[in-house]
């Protein structure tokens, strides 16, 4: 690691660490989840304080170098690292002051869910956060948020209060409902567009610390018939009945029998956000449905359900992502998503089928750059595998199980789980409104550009 202050070519004012090509450490530092990203930024500048954040940003503009923006290292577009410029680095900005009177939480930049959900659930508090426990906050919140307890808490963003933002001229300034009211609608939803945040204030609810979750796991043959229960079951359950539905492989654990392992099984996350003896009466009837092969449901602490799959989704392999939201979920509809599930190509490739609903639907969808907040169901296609030799083939199999599912889709997606798939596509995700809107606020603040390794909107004319 290289002293900035000893490098001919400091960064200005920079009161961080920087790592070049050839210094130990950097091509860890370099790496992100997605092992098909191979990057090497020409500096990587770990920022310790929100005015190093705003020094490098004005580096960056000043030498006409290409910006990305390290939070988490979890978007598969490795947004994170780009070739030959500047990574702003905020891994150094990782602290969490929780006042539990207030009910509140001052989140650095570089923080990982797994450390806010450590902090706050001390006083039994938490915010909707990623659904695996080292997804950096940064881009999570500001693509909207989607987590586990979204039902009932609504998504991360509509729990985010204020935010201290890096802009593209090297300014700090605050976004909230009172202070830059346009450019805090835009940063709900609207990506890392327009600054970079380097401390998140997010409201905190009651949550745990112990709740009733966990796994119920069907083989495959019952797939159609667990969808469809599931389905209208959770039509009419409670906002606190949260999870999902996911298409996965058994693990070769030991609580899955051996001839099991390794085969296309269903899963279904549940939990109840409340009292766990009101958990068993409303989780009742998906306990109690099939019965499921395997039912690793109990009362469990907070952060235990939020580091479920983090096993299931180990860094270092290969990915490749797409998602939708769908209008409706027929039989048809539900045949044709199990007929591709049951067939996949990797062991490791999941298809996360989520519900919608409770708190999310009841924020007007004008209320924030995300919109998308009525559609019943949230559909992630998410395949890995560890062998280069199986790019296409697994590309090809993603491809190909999205398109099945094309008509009962919206057009619409949530970008956090999308790869990189054109401008067409990001302008679709927020529909022709709202993508006017972000273009105007993108001309107001950041008329160039500077902030463009993301899912990317252009300035307006």
């Amino acid at each position: 690691m290289t002293d900035v202050q000893e490098s001919p070519t400091a960064i200005a004012d920079f009161g961080g660490t920087v790592l070049r090509p050839g210094d130990e450490g950097y091509d860890v530092a370099r790496g992100v989840f997605n092992q098909m990203i191979d990057r090497s930024p020409a500096v990587i500048a770990r920022c310790h304080s929100s005015d190093d954040v705003a020094a490098v940003i004005t580096h960056a503009r000043t030498m006409e170098l290409p910006l990305s923006v390290y939070g988490g290292g979890h978007s598969v577009t490795g947004a994170a690292v780009v070739d030959g410029g500047v990574c702003l680095d905020l891994r150094g900005l990782r602290t969490v002051d929780v006042d539990p009177t207030g009910r509140t939480a001052r989140v650095g930049g570089g923080c990982t869910w797994g450390e806010v959900d450590a902090a706050t659930q001390e006083s039994g508090l938490a915010v909707t956060g990623g659904r695996i426990s080292t997804t950096g906050v940064g881009g999570l919140t500001l693509g909207s948020g989607s987590g586990w307890i979204e039902r009932k808490l609504g998504l991360t963003c509509d729990s985010l209060l204020e935010v201290q933002l890096a802009t593209a001229d090297g300014r700090l300034v605050t976004a909230s409902d009172t202070q830059n009211p346009e450019l805090f609608w835009g940063l709900r939803g609207g990506g890392g567009n327009f600054g970079v945040v380097t401390r998140f204030t997010f409201r905190l609810h009651e949550v745990g610390p112990i709740l009733l979750g966990g796994l119920l796991m069907y083989p495959a043959a019952m797939a159609g018939d667990v969808v469809r229960f599931y389905r209208d079951f959770i039509a009419g359950a409670p906002d606190e009945v949260c999870g999902g539905l996911a298409f996965i492989c058994a693990p070769p654990a030991d609580f899955v029998p051996e001839p099991v392992r390794g085969q296309p099984v269903l899963g279904v996350m549940a939990c109840y956000v409340g009292p766990v003896a009101d958990g068993y009466q409303a989780l009742g009837p998906l306990l109690e449905f099939g019965p499921p092969a395997i039912s690793m449901v109990q009362p469990m602490p907070y952060v235990a359900l939020q580091q479920m799959l983090d096993e299931a989704c180990p860094r270092g392999m290969r990915n490749y992502w797409t998602a939708d939201f769908l209008g409706n979920l027929p039989d048809e509809a539900v045949d044709a998503l199990v007929e591709r599930a049951a067939q996949p190509v990797s062991p490791l490739t999941q298809i996360n089928l989520i519900p919608g609903g409770g708190a999310i639907s009841r924020v007007p969808d004008d209320a924030t750059a995300f919109g998308q907040r009525t559609a019943p169901w949230n559909v992630h296609y998410l395949s890995m595998w560890p062998d280069p030799a199986d790019d296409e083939l697994n590309i090809a199999y993603t491809k190909e199980t999205a398109a099945a599912m094309e008509p009962w889709t919206t057009g619409r997606s949530y970008l956090n789980f999308i790869g990189d798939e054109g401008s067409d596509r990001v302008a679709d995700a927020f529909g022709p409104t709202a993508y006017s809107r972000l273009q105007a606020l993108k001309q107001e603040w950041d008329p160039d550009n500077v902030f463009s390794h993301n899912q990317n909107i252009r300035p307006a004319p």
